[in-house]
């Protein structure tokens, strides 16, 4: 029986992802499909036959949306400045370098998008490289902002176009797990019987200035459980802001592990701390830790502090500094660094890996949880120039009511400025 302190926010959302409790958070024994719905139920049936449209309009009708589309919209509207530790952006921590062509791949994937589309679908897909559209990104199921083209509105020429431009643009294995993220999508609308809503094309994709060698440009795709902004300047690729998320994210064979690479390299390094580095390390005992502040847990983003509208969000370090690791749990810690990098082709993920190599002193590790892996955990590696986060969620369309692995946010920022590459398109345009 829901309870007064487990209630309903909105149909999908429980107050218990929210709610503190002394008792720590187990992981179940239990399998996602312990936790799906009946078909019938008032949780899905009022939803099957929608198309995104309507469905859409219906999710942004309770007060409980309407609270949280109102923040959003604020933060959206805020100019730009980047994620910071105290609100200062340091200038010190992104040197463009000598500028050097773009990658003629993906300027011919976007040139190819472009001639399959028509003059109206060619406009649509089209903003100038500085739009604010850029920030209008989202990662829940339904929609918050149309923003360029959605693939499943697409002629499948167009489709095959697009999806060209992903894969010229990204590593084969982060072109991999993007394409596992929206296929993870497309079963969990066969898992509720809600396939208009949730498949592996319900998302919106759009281009940013001419594509080019030249000059900067890039490219955006988003929707549930996806969201890559990519840019091209001066020879660097950006692949920044990157939310990337999945229920079931573990599916028993069904479809291949989002993040268990990620998961068992996190608790490999947490479970090889020493008390004296755990003591710094774990900021909270557990995801839903009492002594956690108000405010600290949010009811859509949980425990990620990174996710969608939080561009120039102030997020002081937590947690222990990496020199104060063992040689050992550095190499660790850089593989778990690389795995959020790995949409990255090699040449680049290469230059983004010295660029957090050159911070690495002061990068931090966060933990929320226990370190031995029984637990749903959240992990934060926080750094000048960045941000990434794991964090285990409640159940949206499955009924866990309190986070478990089979429910993954993942979130990556460049702060100090160069979330949508802004701090180099900034340099490239003083050159």
């Amino acid at each position: 029986m829901t309870t007064e302190q487990d209630r309903d926010l909105d149909g999908s959302f429980s107050s218990a992802r929210v709610t503190a409790r002394e008792e720590a958070v187990t992981l179940t024994a239990r399998t996602y499909r312990d936790f799906l719905y009946e078909l019938e139920s008032s949780t899905l049936a009022p939803w099957r036959g929608l198309g995104y449209e309507e469905f859409s309009r219906r999710k942004r009708e309770p007060d409980f949306v309407q609270a949280l589309l109102g923040d959003w919209q604020a933060l959206y509207e805020e100019p730009f400045a980047g994620i910071t530790t105290g609100g200062e952006v340091r200038d010190d921590v992104w040197a463009l370098g000598d500028a050097r062509p773009n990658p003629a791949a993906p300027v011919a994937a976007a040139e190819s998008l472009l001639a399959v589309l028509g003059d109206e679908a060619r406009a649509a897909v089209s903003y100038p490289l500085d739009a604010p559209q850029w920030r209008a990104w989202s990662n829940p199921e339904f929609v918050i902002h149309r923003v360029g083209l959605r693939l499943e509105e697409l002629p499948e020429p167009a489709v095959r176009a697009a999806l060209a431009l992903v894969e010229a643009s990204l590593s084969a294995p982060g072109y991999a797990r993007a394409r596992e993220a929206m296929g993870l999508n497309g079963y969990l609308g066969e898992l509720t019987g809600l396939p208009t809503l949730m498949n592996d094309r319900s998302y919106w994709i759009a281009l940013y200035g001419t594509p080019s060698v030249d000059d900067a440009w890039g490219w955006q795709l988003f929707g549930h459980h996806l969201a890559l902004n990519v840019v091209f300047v001066g020879g660097r690729e950006v692949i920044a802001p990157v939310f990337i998320g999945a229920e079931p994210a573990l599916s028993d064979g069904a479809r291949p592990p989002l993040f268990a690479d990620r998961e068992a390299l996190a608790v490999s390094l947490a479970s090889s701390l020493t008390d004296a580095q755990r003591s710094e390390a774990v900021v909270y005992a557990s995801v839903l830790d009492p002594a956690m502040p108000e405010g600290r847990l949010h009811p859509a983003d949980e425990r990620h502090v990174a996710g969608a509208f939080r561009d120039n969000r102030i997020v002081p370090y937590e947690g222990l500094r990496a020199d104060r690791l063992s040689t050992a749990q550095r190499a660790l810690l850089r593989g778990i660094v690389g795995d959020f990098l790995l949409l990255l082709p090699d040449d680049q993920r290469a230059l983004a890996l010295a660029d957090v190599e050159r911070h690495l002193a002061d990068t931090h590790l966060a933990w929320y949880g226990a370190t031995d892996g029984s637990q749903p955990f959240y992990l934060r590696i926080h750094g000048p120039s960045f941000l990434g986060e794991l964090d285990h969620h409640a159940g949206v369309w499955l009924s866990n009511r309190v986070p478990q692995r089979f429910h993954v946010h993942t979130t990556l920022r460049l702060p100090h400025g160069n979330d949508y590459g802004k701090a180099f398109i900034r340099q490239a345009r003083l050159t």
